[in-house]
Formats: structure tokens, sequence, C-alpha cells
């Protein structure tokens, strides 16, 4: 069933920490669960032994991170198994890749991967399962091997609480209209400040059945039977959101992140990086350039991929666009016309490296976490626009908690069905992008609180940081389990 890529019990002596990761079939769940991966095994390189399960083509997207790693004398392995039969193309394994239309056929693998998994599992007998929430099912099977279980979440603290403090609110919301329904104001959010959000901008599984709706309480259930809950963020981002997690969301919850850093080795984490991109930038002034990038899976339509177009050229500004392959063209004649001052790459871009460019000086981003994580980082301010599931909840942490972004557009009706919202004007873009890059008493508040969450960040990851010590709380804390590891019945990491 598998193919293995070094599995083994280290080089004599105490056996390591074996570590499975098993992500979701998508490159933002993917890729920071490898530098997850890789974190944990660069930190004690004879303790860890970090093992990626994944699918063939999702093995290709990281396979440079783990080779490298690998190199580096740390033990990242990958052991690959089929992706299951869904009726999708050769090849055509995450979200990224799949069509718009096709995307339950990518949740559906999720449910036929069980037995999988659970096979692997049982055959390899792994020290600890670092599983993402949409396989809240490992939750068994480790508990039938009696090792600790963990839920990793590529999604913030904040977005996480929002989510869980509504979703009891459900069945009121749908009664109220569904995402037709009015403003909803999040209870119980810690801080003091209210956070309310119209429920046409609410993830779908608050306003309708859907395949996360029959599953939310399963998930939420099987991360809190779990041994804890690692979380890609950092304390200083999400203060006091992060202590109330603690509190009421995790038996242990460990904030490691930001889990991935602007390096050279960077240019292909996650794929193989636009390098050429990198060069332009290179001949721009420092913080000239607005790279606008909305992740790997967001579908625009042609009419509103025509007006971000001539609105990136109507604002007169340099601009770094990431296009989607398969999205479609601009306008003919476009490109000649911003030739010099906008550069499209289509396919990936190195968002890590680009960020970290000096001559970066704003990112118009669709909110997904990684995205917003990666700017805050790299102390770039952000303009937001938010497109679907938990992003228009990421925007708030943006723009009303953390203040380092604005939004694009207020004119109209937005939504996280696309066909319910309203195209975003070339006018309205235009006039966002060139505001926000002219000097002015608020887009300096905005920077210098970019550069302050980039301080964070680094002192977050750096030694006795916060992130540093949670990193090495989690491994130490399953050091332990493994060395107390009990027989099933008698296991205090899996009663109920």
């Amino acid at each position: 069933m598998a193919a293995a890529a070094g599995l083994g019990d280290g080089d004599g002596g105490r056996r390591p920490l074996r570590v499975f990761f098993l992500p979701f079939f998508a490159r933002g769940h993917l890729i920071p669960m490898t530098d997850l991966a890789c974190r944990m095994a660069a930190t004690r390189p004879a303790e860890v032994e970090a093992t990626m399960v994944v699918t063939p083509a999702n093995a290709a997207l990281i396979a440079t991170t783990v080779t490298r790693a690998t190199a580096s004398g740390h033990a990242v392995r990958l052991l690959q198994y089929p992706f299951p039969g869904v009726g999708l193309a050769s090849g055509v394994e995450c979200l990224g890749a799949a069509p718009a239309h096709d995307a339950w056929r990518v949740h559906h693998a999720v449910d036929l991967s069980q037995p999988i998994h659970e096979e692997l599992i049982r055959q390899h007998r792994p020290d600890v399962i670092v599983a993402d929430a949409p396989f809240w099912r490992t939750t068994d099977v480790a508990a039938e091997i009696g090792v600790p279980r963990l839920t990793f979440h590529p999604v913030g603290v904040f977005p996480q609480l929002a989510m869980n403090k509504l979703a009891p609110l459900r069945p009121d919301i749908v009664r109220a209209g569904g995402a037709a329904g009015p403003v909803v104001s999040v209870p119980g959010m810690p801080g003091g400040k209210e956070i309310a959000i119209p429920a046409s901008e609410l993830p779908e599984f608050l306003v309708q059945e859907d395949h996360l709706a029959m599953s939310w309480d399963r998930i939420k259930a099987g991360q809190l039977a779990g041994f804890g809950v690692i979380v890609n963020t950092f304390a200083a981002l999400e203060k006091p959101y992060c202590d109330e997690f603690s509190r009421v969301d995790a038996r242990r919850a460990y904030f490691v992140g930001p889990v991935g850093s602007p390096s050279h080795s960077t240019v292909d984490r996650g794929g193989d990086g636009d390098v050429e991109c990198l060069r332009w930038l290179s001949t721009k002034p420092s913080r000239s350039v607005v790279f606008v990038c909305f992740g790997s899976w967001a579908h625009f339509s042609a009419r509103q991929v025509r007006e971000l177009a001539l609105g990136l050229e109507a604002s007169n500004q340099t601009f770094l666009w990431v296009v989607r392959s398969g999205d479609s063209d601009a306008p003919e004649g476009w490109e000649q016309r911003v030739a010099g001052r906008g550069m499209v790459v289509r396919g990936w871009a190195p968002q890590l490296a680009v960020l970290a460019h000096p001559s970066v000086g704003a990112f118009l981003t669709h909110c997904g976490w990684n995205s917003l994580l990666e700017a805050a980082s790299a102390g770039v301010p952000v303009l937001t626009w938010p497109l679907v599931f938990e992003q228009f909840i990421n925007e708030r942490l943006v723009t009303e908690v953390a203040a380092f972004g604005t939004r694009v557009w207020d004119g109209g009706k937005r939504s996280v069905r696309a066909e319910d919202a309203d195209i975003v004007p070339a006018e309205a873009i235009a006039r966002a992008v060139a505001e926000f890059m002219e000097s002015g008493e608020r887009r300096e508040k905005m920077r210098a609180r970019a550069e302050e969450l980039a301080e964070n960040a680094r002192a977050a990851v750096s030694d006795g940081g916060s992130s540093w010590h949670d990193l090495r709380r989690l491994i130490d804390d399953l050091t332990e389990a493994k060395a107390s590891r009990v027989p099933r019945n008698e296991d205090p990491y899996h009663r109920s």
C-alpha cells in the first residue's frame, strides 16, 4: 500500500520519538504541517523522527523541503499512500488542483482515507500521531494502540474561538435566515471587544447543512479527547485569545508559530517557486511594491479578474500579482500597458520570500491564515479581501484587533458564496491600493504595527521565546508520555 522513505529506528541506542503527521489535502495545511515536522526534528535531531504521511501528488509538493531537512541531518521522512478514488483526474489530490465544482470530492477523500490511515498506524505503530482537524477519527486508532494523538490547526486561535462560540447558535442563525440573516455578534470573546459579522460572511457550516456542519461536534470532541492541540500562531499576535483557547478548547495547547521562516530554502516551499519574481523585486525601490495573492484555491470569475486587473493598472502603483493556474486572463493588451510597473506570476510563488523582500510595502490578500501570519511575521501591512470559510473572521483580527490592515472595499455585499457577492469594481480597487501606498498617518500606524508584530514573531521563535518554549514543551511532554506509557485500559492520555 505505502511507499516509505527512510523509516527506521535511528542510529542505534535509544529509539527516537517517532511522530506521524497526517495533513489535510490542501497546500495551506500541508505546508505548515511539514514546516512543523521539520522544526520538531531540527529542535531535537537525535530524539525526534518526523514522518509526513501523504499521497503521491502531495508528497511531490513537499519533497524538496523534506530532502533539505534530511540533508541537514534531521530525521524527516515521507510515507506515501494512494489517494482515494473519488472521481478526480490522476494527480489531482488537493483543493488547489481540483476545479471548484469538484471540491466536495476532496472532502469525500477524507472519509475514504480513514481505513488507510488506520492500517498504516497499526502497521508502523508510531509513538505520536499529529493529525489535521479533518482527520479527527484517528483519535480512536491512537487510543487503540495507546499513543498520544494531537490535533494540528493551521488556522489561528481567534477564528477558532469565534467559530466554536458561534456553533451552538447555528439553529438560531439558520432560523433568522441563514446567510441572508442579520449581523451576528460573537458571544463571549475575550479582550472586551465586540466582534460582529454579517451572516453572509460566516463559514457556510454555521448557516446551512454541509459536510462540516454534520461533523463539527465530533471534530471538537476528538480534539478535546486527544492529548493536545498544536496551533501555528504566536502568543503576542492573539493575546488574550490564546489564554481562552488553552482554558476551554484543549487539554494542552502549544502555540508554536510561525513555523515557516523566510530564507533561501523557502523558494521551493510547497512547490516550484518562481524565482524570477524575486529578481524583479530587487529592481524596485524599498516598500514600493504591492504584493497581490489570493491563495492556492480561491476562484475568481472572469469579470472579477478583469476588474482587479484594471484596478491595479489604474492605481499607478507597482505590483506583483500571483494568478492561480486556470484563472481567466487579464484584458487583451493589459500586460503590455503595465509592463515594467507590474509583474504577473502564473501558478505558485514563493510567498514567504516575497513578503520578506524589502521592496514589498503592502500585501493584498484573501486573509487565509497562513498569509496573514506570514505578513505579520514579515512586518508587511495588508489590504484585506476575504473570500471563503473563516477568512472574514480572520479579517476582523487584522483590521479591528491587531490593527495592521484595512479593507479593500466596503461598498457592496460580501459573502463566502461567490455567486452571492458583489463584484468589487476596478475604481474601488484602484482607490484602495493608491491610498494605502501613499504616505500618511493611517498607513504609518499600520506599518509600525506590522513591524512591531514582526519583532514579536522573531522573538517568539528565538531562544527563550514563547513559541520556542512551547515547541520544546511539546517534545518534552510527548517524550514523557512515551516513557510512561501504560496498557491501553490504563492509559491516562486516552480517557474519555
